[in-house]
């Protein structure tokens, strides 16, 4: 199934908008319906938006988790306590709820990244701090990207 992939570059309207890449929307209402799920990420300062039917394979999963463990608990706290559905406008468009903005440090230039069966939005510097590749331990990185085979 094709996925979400690439980088694009957008503003934040005055209202908290953000429109959804062309490619994106064309995956979207092939694949999937135009209804989204916006989630703070666990643990980077970035909104996640799933497509109502990802998101649905990931509760899913969930629901077969341990409900006592810590990881778990924080896990549904952070990111499941956050999920709102949002609906893409006939323009493209879609509203990043405030709270789910003010969590991330989204305003102004923002960056929509691709990640398979997600979208990630990020500020646009908060994103070049965390993908930066002087800013990381390189050699721990491709260790452990080595030991999963990639």
């Amino acid at each position: 199934m094709p996925g979400f992939y690439g980088k694009h570059y957008y503003s934040l309207d005055p209202k908290g908008r953000i429109i959804i890449p062309a490619p994106f929307r064309e995956i979207l209402s092939s694949n999937y319906n135009l209804k989204l799920i916006f989630v703070n990420d666990a643990f980077d300062n970035c909104v996640c938006a799933y497509p109502v039917e990802e998101w649905n394979k990931l509760m899913e999963r969930i629901k077969e988790k341990p409900q006592t463990l810590e990881a778990v608990r924080y896990y549904m706290r952070r990111v499941v306590g956050s999920a709102i559905e949002c609906e893409i406008d006939k323009q493209g468009r879609v509203l990043i709820p405030s709270a789910l903005r003010a969590d991330a440090g989204l305003e102004g230039e923002i960056v929509i990244v691709g990640q398979g069966n997600r979208i990630e939005i990020w500020d646009r510097n908060e994103l070049g701090s965390v993908a930066d590749p002087s800013k990381i331990d390189r050699r721990a990185i491709m260790e452990q990207l080595s030991n999963l085979g990639l």
